[in-house]
């Protein structure tokens, strides 16, 4: 008889715990916007606001505005008024070209969101 092979497939809970903590050895609680729609990082902060009181939201570069869409649709429209923004911070880092291996400067935020 052949053996059979199964694959997993990706589901929501795990598509959740990438938005989550994508790096390992990030805390539970940050929160790394990048290109994936804004609603899916505000699920994550709510489970994680849920879970922990209290979350970051980190982005950088292009994805600034999309993090503080995800800061104000967690506190403004899911949150009901139990949350709000804590803390923001900003700051600029220096990161490698892929390109030209140059280095460059990029904007980036931490947005602390909490009761």
């Amino acid at each position: 008889m052949p053996e059979k092979t199964t694959r997993k497939s990706e589901s929501a809970p795990a598509a959740e715990e990438e938005a989550a903590a994508p790096h390992s050895g990030a805390p539970q609680n940050h929160i790394y916007v990048g290109k994936k729609p804004v609603m899916s990082y505000a699920m994550s902060a709510l489970i994680q606001l849920s879970q922990a009181g209290e979350v970051v939201i980190k982005a950088r570069g292009l994805a600034i505005g999309r993090a503080v869409d995800v800061a104000e649709i967690v506190t403004k429209r899911l949150g009901n008024g139990a949350f709000g923004v804590k803390n923001i911070s900003i700051a600029t880092e220096q990161v490698k070209s892929v390109d030209t291996g140059e280095m460059r400067n990029v904007s980036s935020i931490e947005i602390l969101v909490g009761k």
